[in-house]
């Protein structure tokens, strides 16, 4: 192998990826700290780097430079997935046009702003025309990438490499039946009073709090901050800089603690990527749905687990000792774990959860096979939430706005929720076997086994496994959402009484 290449291969990566993390910066100060009369001129920074991104990216020399090294035989394991990896995201780029890139970083800036707009005034009709210009990029994007069967398809294997509307239909299907089972149960006992959780909560003890928890659960501070933004976010700019955010209603405990734990559960995986591996398929994260399942392993399997306030809730009745004092461990475990349908998706628990999910993604596939038009969303969201969850939507932002995802441009993105759930619930189990004392270190705040194991089995591959091949690595076998489902029931069967 000639050493001279693959270094110059490196060299190249990295100085797209320093181009690519620059726009990733603005695109954080954009959420966090913009001035409102700063929108416009952000918008085009961002459209220009990533204009120069798409160009080192699809240059002549990169794509020279990958084909001899894919026909080099002295390439290890690491280097031979960067380089295949690598040629396979160039074919990709190079069916986008520079215009086509900057374009479409233009109408996501416009549309993310017009969002903000919406949520100011609590109607969808204030950004419904950049969401509507912003979809139609999402259907030439799509076009560009091709597909076989249907247009979503090629926007899911942007966010979880080989996924499909057949795959992901297969999956919500055949586990809806189990969930709908499991709710139906549910239903039939004694409901939770949580009203505790919707006490008054200050601010200021909230965020120290939840400075706390990501603290303890391994997140490195040198290398990371936590800031405010309108919906909860994770974004890095290497392994060594690893940035979250969240949210607070002082009058909804859940909204900001699970928001922590969630993010802190992505920054955990990119802190957990190879630094020297800066820019290369193998330092960056495999998908979107193994993204998912850490943050919802950590969220779920973790935070809403009785050991996890065995070692936590005396610290918290300390910050909110008004609120919760004289409230048993065991009232406290019950109220986090109530399953109630509910209209908003950050908040909801761990079973009504995933109709939230399916809901998107059926409006996505009408978005993009022009079965449903931007301008009956509000209308579709709404009788879809009616139907599956038996809520009405009282307003926009309770509703259609309540998600960044879209004004992100991120069609196809929402599946992976549900699916790195599922992941997430065979990794815990794996975990559990593999650390007999997992519970007893989780009821003693004692994290960082848990996390080094994530490390080791997950975060340090990179791109070296797919989704699929990562699960079967780790647990021995591919996706099986019969473990989420076994998990489940053996928890609320037990907080229910049935």
């Amino acid at each position: 192998m000639s050493k001279e290449n693959y270094a110059k291969y490196v060299s190249t990566l990295q100085k797209i990826a320093d181009v690519n993390y620059a726009t990733a910066v603005l695109g954080w100060d954009k959420e966090v700290h913009l001035p409102e009369g700063s929108t416009a001129r952000r918008s085009q920074q961002m459209a220009t780097l990533s204009g120069i991104a798409h160009e080192l990216a699809t240059s002549k020399d990169l794509g020279e430079l990958l084909k001899t090294l894919s026909a080099e035989n002295g390439l290890d394991e690491r280097q031979r997935c960067n380089v295949v990896e690598s040629l396979k995201d160039f074919n990709k780029t190079q069916k986008f046009t520079t215009d086509f890139v900057i374009n479409k970083s233009k109408k996501v800036s416009a549309t993310y702003h017009g969002w903000i707009e919406a949520r100011k005034a609590n109607d969808f009709s204030v950004y419904a025309k950049q969401l509507e210009d912003l979809v139609e990029v999402a259907k030439q994007e799509a076009d560009l990438l091709g597909y076989e069967n249907h247009p979503l398809d090629a926007l899911l294997d942007l966010y979880d490499p080989a996924s499909t509307v057949e795959n992901v239909s297969r999956v919500f299907d055949g586990v809806k039946p189990d969930l709908i089972e499991l709710l139906n149960k549910i239903k039939a006992c004694n409901q939770i009073d949580d009203s505790l959780m919707k006490k008054h909560y200050p601010k200021n003890q909230q965020w120290d709090f939840g400075m706390f928890l990501l603290e303890q659960m391994g997140y490195n501070f040198k290398n990371g901050r936590q800031d405010v933004s309108p919906h909860p976010f994770t974004t890095s700019f290497s392994s060594e800089d690893v940035r979250v955010t969240t949210r607070i209603d002082e009058n909804n405990f859940y909204d900001m603690t699970w928001s922590c734990v969630h993010e802190g559960g992505h920054a955990l995986y990119e802190q957990g990527l190879r630094a020297e591996d800066y820019g290369l398929p193998t330092g960056s994260a495999e998908s979107l749905s193994v993204h998912e399942s850490q943050s919802r392993l950590w969220e779920n399997n973790v935070a809403r687990g009785k050991a996890y306030w065995e070692a936590n809730f005396a610290k918290l009745q300390s910050y909110f000792p008004e609120n919760l004092n004289g409230v048993s461990l065991d009232e406290f475990y019950k109220c986090i774990n109530k399953v109630e349908p509910s209209l908003i998706r950050t908040d909801a628990d761990e079973i009504t959860y995933h109709f939230h999910v399916i809901i998107r993604y059926e409006i996505e596939k009408g978005l993009l096979d022009g079965s449903i038009k931007v301008k009956d969303l509000k209308e579709v969201w709404n009788s879809k939430y009616k139907a599956y969850l038996g809520v009405d939507v009282p307003s926009d932002n309770q509703g259609v706005l309540q998600d960044v995802h879209w004004a992100h441009g991120s069609i196809g993105y929402f599946p992976t929720y549900t699916l790195g759930s599922f992941y997430a619930a065979q990794y815990f189990e794996q975990a559990t076997k593999e650390i007999p004392t997992l519970q007893a270190d989780i009821a003693n705040g004692k994290l960082l086994e848990l996390r080094n194991w994530l490390k080791d089995k997950i975060h340090d591959h990179g791109r070296l496994y797919n989704a699929e091949e990562l699960c079967k690595k780790v647990t021995g076998k591919g996706l099986d959402p019969d473990c989420f489902m076994k998990y489940a029931t053996e928890k609320y069967s037990k907080i229910y009484g049935f």
